[in-house]
């Protein structure tokens, strides 16, 4: 019996070291989770230049381009340029049928040499009636004659001559030359086809400098000047780009109130091409301030905040903003941060608020 009574407190005193044990396990709090982000989803707040300015948008276009055509009319024998090629001034782009032209040519260089003689032999008799003349042999009326003669020789031949320049002028013309050192955009005819005085043969364009015509609220008018840099982006090309404001037009269209510029652009690397779409802004405003990315800002609620990583956790900030940097993307903070700060970005911003956060790389992007 003693027995039996030893082994029942025996299993009270270990079922109630076990319920203990159960206690002291559900007494110890659980570790915090901890959230990883890469460098890609932070940047640091810095002060930076921030512009603004009234939104531009158009296409690039070439600042010299032509469309080459055709001054005599006839067959096409040769083309020597294709669409893409470089030229240079005075190349051959291509040969007309030229038989008419020179034998046109021909005959008015015939037209020459017969004036020209018929001019010498006019000289001598007047030079023959004047010295008669002077010895009494004639009368001044036929000194006057051959004068005349002489005279009306000069004008044939003067008249022959200009003949010619034409004709050799428009013999010239069956040999297309480029007009300026450029690249081939378009060829439109090909080699046997017949065109007419005018038709359009080649167009030639300088990539070197290109040009944007843009719109701008007439308001903005007081505040653009020649020489004004424009800053914009361009479709295809992961770089801002920089032109400035060439000349702008003194007429408001009547209908948008909306002024014209043009902007030239330079491309002396050839980067960009005629045809891109480009969005920016004319920088008639330039500032200094503090400044986060534009996707930092979270414009969800009633006031824009910013999520900071501060001692290891997040931190939503409401803030004040400024100037809005289009080109940049930066927009300028107010109050509520200050440089050196650490903002979250994409997808880092959806972390609850006091969450422990741990970067991947400390190699904050800017």
């Amino acid at each position: 019996m003693r027995t039996q009574v030893t082994l029942a407190f025996a299993v009270g005193i270990l079922a109630l070291a076990g319920c203990k044990g159960e206690e002291n396990a559900s007494a110890t709090p659980a570790a915090e989770p901890l959230v990883t982000v890469g460098p890609e989803n932070i940047a640091v707040v810095e002060l930076a230049e921030l512009r603004s300015g009234p939104a531009v948008s158009g296409s690039l276009e070439p600042l010299q381009s032509a469309t080459v055509r055709a001054e005599v009319g006839g067959a096409v024998l040769r083309t020597h340029a294709e669409a893409g090629e470089r030229v240079k001034r005075g190349a051959m782009l291509a040969t007309l049928d030229d038989i008419a032209v020179r034998d046109a040519f021909l005959s008015a260089r015939s037209g020459v040499r017969s004036a020209e003689s018929a001019l010498e032999l006019a000289r001598r008799n007047a030079e023959r009636a004047r010295r008669l003349s002077e010895a009494g042999a004639i009368a001044e009326r036929d000194l006057e004659s051959a004068r005349l003669a002489q005279t009306n020789a000069e004008g044939t031949l003067a008249d022959a001559r200009a003949r010619l320049a034409s004709a050799g002028a428009q013999l010239e013309d069956t040999r297309v030359r480029a007009p300026f050192d450029g690249v081939v955009s378009e060829r439109q005819v090909d080699a046997g086809d017949v065109v007419q005085v005018g038709a359009a043969l080649f167009t030639i364009v300088d990539p070197r400098r290109l040009r944007l015509e843009a719109s701008v609220p007439a308001a903005q008018l007081g505040r653009l000047r020649v020489g004004t840099p424009v800053e914009f982006t361009v479709s295809g090309l992961d770089r801002r780009v920089t032109g400035k404001i060439e000349r702008v037009n003194p007429v408001v269209d009547p209908t948008t109130r909306q002024v014209r510029i043009y902007v030239a652009i330079p491309n002396s690397d050839q980067t960009l091409a005629a045809g891109l779409f480009a969005e920016g802004r004319v920088a008639t405003d330039t500032k200094r301030a503090v400044a986060v990315p534009v996707t930092a800002v979270d414009s969800r609620g009633t006031t824009p905040t910013l999520h900071l990583l501060r001692q290891g956790r997040v931190a939503e900030v409401p803030v004040r903003l400024g100037v809005r940097d289009e080109a940049a993307e930066l927009v300028e903070v107010l109050a509520g941060v200050a440089a050196g700060d650490t903002v979250l970005l994409g997808s880092a911003q959806g972390v609850t608020a006091g969450s422990r956060i741990q970067v991947l790389q400390q190699e904050a992007r800017r």
